[in-house]
């Protein structure tokens, strides 16, 4: 079986986001960028079923700039077989990048589709269902622990009143969240070893995808700075704040 594993460039998880000072949008102008940690913890858990022979490949497709090479190359360390890059300047919103891995998928006659619940540069949390649909797939979002046994796959789900069991039919489209795995660290052999690994790019045209956006982004702010506590000497006090400033009583 072959794992397609898509991955987004976002800026580190480590880095302070910056508003630009006309509000249009954030400066990524010197900040670090990385791999988007939920789907680093996607091809983990791709690499890690293959080393326990559940599949016979992984392959990594992300969506982007030129510069989205690096996190494939970042992905090929850790044990990926091969890459793909459709290349898009600019932001791609959800649908459309459902609508690129549907194609890819399809060509690359994946058995199983791993990716991170959501981006933490938008948190849409679309792309995974949206691709399931598409496909006309089965589903499993916010993964903790996937168990392969023949043509289906047992998922443990992470939801609000604890954890969620489900067993869904292959092939599927997993979403993988935060304690699924912990990701490994490429060593410098196997860093050294991705730059030798295939690496095709593509263009939306090519793969026959309009990512033209729907949507227009009018304004993005910083959140409002968060006011400082103050210590009350009492009880009552307490209440009486409740009861006349929050007006929650």
């Amino acid at each position: 079986m072959k794992i397609l594993v898509p991955v987004k460039r976002v800026v580190d998880h480590n880095v302070k986001i910056r508003v630009k000072s006309d509000g249009s949008g954030v400066d990524l102008a010197n900040a670090k960028m990385s791999m988007n940690p939920f789907d680093e913890i996607a091809v983990e858990e791709a690499v890690r079923l293959k080393e326990a022979s559940a599949a016979a490949e992984v392959v990594v497709v992300s969506v982007g700039p030129a510069q989205a090479q690096e996190v494939l190359r970042t992905a090929l360390a850790m044990g990926a077989d091969r890459a793909i890059l459709v290349l898009a300047e600019g932001r791609v919103e959800p649908l459309a990048v459902a609508k690129i891995l549907q194609r890819v998928a399809a060509a690359e006659e994946a058995g199983l589709v791993i990716l991170g619940k959501q981006a933490i540069d938008d948190d849409c949390n679309q792309t995974g269902q949206m691709l399931s649909a598409l496909l006309g797939w089965s589903q499993a979002t916010f993964a903790s622990k996937i168990e392969l046994t023949g043509d289906s796959a047992r998922v443990t789900r992470e939801i609000d009143g604890g954890l969620q069991q489900i067993e869904v039919t292959l092939p599927a489209v997993v979403t993988a969240d935060l304690r699924l795995n912990e990701p490994r660290y490429a060593s410098l052999p196997n860093i050294m070893k991705a730059k030798k690994k295939p690496l095709v790019q593509q263009t939306p045209e090519e793969v026959g995808v309009d990512i033209a956006p729907r949507l227009n982004v009018i304004r993005v702010e910083e959140p409002a700075t968060r006011a400082a506590g103050v210590k009350l000497a009492s009880v009552d006090e307490l209440l009486g704040k409740l009861k006349t400033e929050a007006a929650v009583l």
